[in-house]
């Protein structure tokens, strides 16, 4: 492997600032896109067994409570002693219904807000984002990675509730739909 190989790598690789980065904009980019909207464009789904915006957003909090820093402790705490429990990705959708979207848009912000505070809390190093502990599905896998999975996983979110909503008006937009790639 050359030098360069080595960087162009090397650069690929986020740093934890800026997987925080991400982190710590989700919610308010959530709350500016989703926050005051009507109900057709946040309950809007793409058939069965899909998600709206709502649905999304549950989504989001629960794993703020019950996944990411939990898992991120049991790795600093317990590496592979102790595997991670299971993630329930449908939870939403009962311990949810009765709630608001703007509760949802608040709890979030408030859940990862105090997310943000524990990662930085840690002062983690390089030795510690190697450490690894036990996935479910996956076997083994290093914090490092779980850090950069959250943040990837916050903009797959993203660009699903994008494509939700753009969904609502796939009918309305005629012969642009030709020039759409987000209704195909």
């Amino acid at each position: 492997m050359t030098a360069n190989t080595k960087e162009a790598m090397k650069q690929e690789q986020p740093s934890l600032e800026e997987i925080m980065e991400i982190l710590e904009r989700t919610p308010e980019t959530l709350l500016g896109w989703l926050g005051g909207l009507s109900q057709p464009w946040y309950r809007v789904n793409e058939g069965p067994d899909t998600w709206s915006p709502f649905d999304v957003v549950g989504h989001l909090v629960h794993g703020e409570e019950t996944d990411w820093i939990p898992r991120a402790a049991i790795i600093l705490e317990h590496g592979e002693e102790r595997p991670f429990e299971p993630f329930d990705r449908f939870a939403q959708f009962q311990r949810f219904k009765e709630w608001t979207l703007p509760e949802l848009l608040d709890r979030f912000a408030q859940l990862r807000e105090t997310s943000l505070k524990t990662l930085r809390g840690w002062n983690l190093t390089p030795a510690q984002l190697s450490l690894s502990g036990i996935h479910p599905e996956f076997g083994k896998v290093t914090l490092s990675q779980l850090l950069a999975t959250w943040a990837v996983h916050d903009l797959n979110h993203i660009s699903q509730i994008a494509r939700v909503m753009a969904h609502r008006c796939r009918h309305s937009v005629g012969p642009w739909s030709k020039y759409l790639s987000i209704l195909r």
